[in-house]
């Protein structure tokens, strides 16, 4: 697509949130809506989403029909069911009897989309900061110039005019405090690129600290693939805790519910985290943690220990040793601080949610937050700002504590990209508010 001057829509990352946002908005303008012309900017080299956990045999913690656009336009072109016919592979699929495909089949299914988009892409490039036009202190704030630069060799940078942004740049990998990533402490985001190009025949011990989903993934998969290395697995808990993913826990990831979660009381929305965290933080689903139990008991009637389970345990500091890494751990268990020497440990322990602060620029001032400091989002997800502007800052991440558990997570992301659509629609054509506070406001 020929660049322009000017866009309805700049889209700053393109991984599967805002993917769902061009689905959206290509089925807007070909439903005879006023069309919103779009582009996006990807940090990226090319399209990809968690691709060092594209582990053999790990699947979606959610069913397949959670896809990019299913839940919003179930005859989408886009769906995952589109997908399976359009490669081939739609009865075998439906023969497997599963609704959890694998990952890989999921990144495939994004890839497969992403390639009907491919064109509203700039990869290898980053938004910087959002400016105002210089000339428009006295008036309206009608557009935002978007500062883009080229990660290539040239470096060089470009604005682009943009009448709504729309921010989805991903979870930030959280370590513990005081401890750094280097090439023996990994975090579970770039595990199996680490891992691929170890020297396995040198590799004795391996730490995995955490007791989610990842944990449990990665340390049942450096077991399988390193048959002669131990793995000690180190969790706060007393065990692995299983992910609540039954049918009345899961409508909390239902799109009905981000309005009770929106306009929930304070002792609604704390109840929604009190009960249901354990739909999705911190837990494994029962395949791999009875897996790794297995494993484990295989071990014992061996008498050959490869798998070690250092509960009630937290990590104090790292160091390295040499070759070695040394891991202080605390444990709980006999309230005592014990060393272990590995030569590897990954931690997976978790991300922290957007923070989209930093690539605000000049419009941060115009942006409305809460007594906690946290920006003000309304139930369409646009930043609340100001009178006198009028971009639309849409922020597909970061809004935990406005629209609920699912934020983060894929499962309303179809019906979310929809609801962004039309309020940038909406707004368009002046129907829309103007962004300023509403009767109701979460925060």
């Amino acid at each position: 697509m020929k660049e322009r001057d000017e866009y309805a829509v700049v889209g700053i990352g393109f991984g599967p949130s805002n993917l769902s946002l061009a689905v959206a908005l290509d089925e807007h303008d070909s439903g005879g809506g006023s069309p919103l012309q779009a582009t996006f900017v990807e940090r990226q080299p090319e399209f990809g989403w968690h691709r060092n956990m594209l582990l053999p045999f790990a699947k979606m913690q959610v069913s397949f029909l959670k896809d990019l656009a299913t839940f919003r336009n179930p005859t989408s072109r886009h769906s995952f069911i589109s997908y399976l016919h359009s490669v081939g592979r739609l009865a075998q699929f439906v023969n497997n009897q599963d609704f959890f495909p694998t990952r890989h089949e999921f990144h495939d299914y994004l890839q497969w989309v992403e390639g009907h988009f491919s064109d509203r892409v700039t990869y290898n490039a980053e938004v910087t900061a959002l400016r105002l036009p210089a000339d428009d202190h006295a008036r309206s704030l009608d557009t935002v110039q978007v500062e883009v630069r080229n990660n290539g060799a040239s470096g060089a940078s470009r604005l682009i005019n943009a009448r709504n942004v729309v921010v989805s740049t991903g979870l930030v990998p959280k370590m513990p405090p005081g401890i750094d990533r280097d090439e023996r402490v990994w975090h579970s985001s770039e595990f199996l690129g680490r891992f691929q190009a170890l020297d396995h025949s040198r590799v004795r011990r391996v730490a995995v600290v955490g007791g989610g989903q990842s944990a449990a993934e990665i340390a049942r998969h450096v077991y399988d693939a390193i048959p002669h290395a131990r793995v000690s697995a180190i969790m706060p808990s007393y065990g692995y805790s299983i992910a609540d993913d039954t049918p009345f826990a899961n409508q909390i990831f239902d799109a009905v519910a981000v309005d009770d979660y929106y306009h929930g009381s304070e002792h609604a929305r704390d109840a929604f985290w009190r009960y249901h965290r354990n739909t999705n933080y911190g837990v494994a689903d029962t395949e791999t943690i009875k897996e790794l139990y297995q494993r484990s008991y295989s071990d014992e009637i061996a008498g050959n220990t490869r798998l070690d389970f250092l509960n009630l345990s937290r990590v104090d500091s790292v160091k390295q040793l040499d070759d070695e890494v040394r891991v202080t751990l605390h444990s709980g268990r006999a309230d005592e601080t014990y060393g272990l020497d590995v030569d590897v440990v990954v931690f997976a322990t978790g991300y922290d949610p957007m923070e989209p602060a930093e690539l605000l620029g000049d419009i941060a001032a115009h942006c409305l937050r809460d007594e906690s400091g946290r920006l003000r989002v309304g139930r369409d997800y646009r930043v609340l700002t100001t009178p006198d502007l009028n971009v639309g800052v849409y922020l597909q991440g970061g809004t935990e504590h406005t629209h609920g558990l699912g934020s983060s997570l894929l499962s309303n992301i179809a019906v979310r990209s929809g609801e962004i659509v039309d309020s940038i629609a909406a707004r368009s054509t002046g129907a829309g508010n103007s962004g300023s506070a509403p009767a109701v406001v979460a925060g």
